[in-house]
């Protein structure tokens, strides 16, 4: 039998001094859009809602991949998967990332397309703005330099070691992620969140470049 509250209080435990943005409470809302996704889409929802509480914990950005990796085979152990389940969710949380938009799995199954893509909602809309600046904040980038153009990133070390601007990572990522959608529950979502950011950005273009009428 399965623990998952076990699984969201370890969750909750490791994330205590994570960057903001990819905390226990952004774990709790991928756990919640993958739910809504799985409601209507289908899957093995164990599957989905552990890989949705522990996708983070195996992420380049912040920890050691190798190390990682055993812990979370350690904590979905004591939560009552099996080894063959671990290695599932192992998988997917292993290959759900954006990686500059270079990365592809063939075939995926629909739990790694449905964990994928509540992931990457949380990345839009009003949220995924803040979360945007939040950790333009905590890499301390800047808000916006008209100088520097987007990139279009040839290597997933590109697009990690990139330094530009929090509005060029809306052109870099965040408008890309509509149509990089897997299911089509979260292509609905989706599109509302992009329209959103859409409109937020020409606002802040707008009032950026020292234009006072209304748009």
């Amino acid at each position: 039998m399965y623990n998952l509250e076990l699984l969201e209080s370890i969750v909750q435990q490791a994330f205590v001094n994570a960057e903001r943005g990819h905390d226990y409470w952004h774990a709790m809302r991928v756990v919640q859009n993958a739910r809504y996704i799985s409601s209507i889409e289908g899957g093995n929802i164990s599957i989905i809602e552990a890989s949705a509480w522990v996708h983070d914990m195996v992420d380049e950005k912040f920890t050691s991949l190798e190390h990682s990796i055993d812990s979370v085979n350690t904590i979905l152990l004591q939560c009552g998967f099996s080894k063959h389940e671990c290695e599932t969710i192992i998988y997917i949380i292993s290959n759900i990332s954006f990686k500059g938009g270079l990365s592809t799995v063939e075939n995926p199954s629909i739990e790694l397309q449905i964990v994928q893509d509540a992931d990457r909602i949380d990345a839009m809309g009003a949220i995924g703005i803040a979360r945007a600046f939040h950790y333009g904040g905590f890499k301390n980038r800047e808000l916006y330099n008209p100088t520097i153009e987007p990139e279009i990133f040839k290597t997933e070390s590109e697009y990690r070691n990139s330094q530009g601007h929090t509005i060029n990572h809306f052109y870099e990522k965040l408008f890309t992620l509509y149509s990089q959608m897997n299911t089509s529950a979260a292509k609905r979502i989706a599109k509302q969140r992009h329209e959103y950011m859409e409109t937020f950005v020409s606002q802040f273009l707008h009032e950026w470049n020292g234009n006072f009428d209304v748009i």
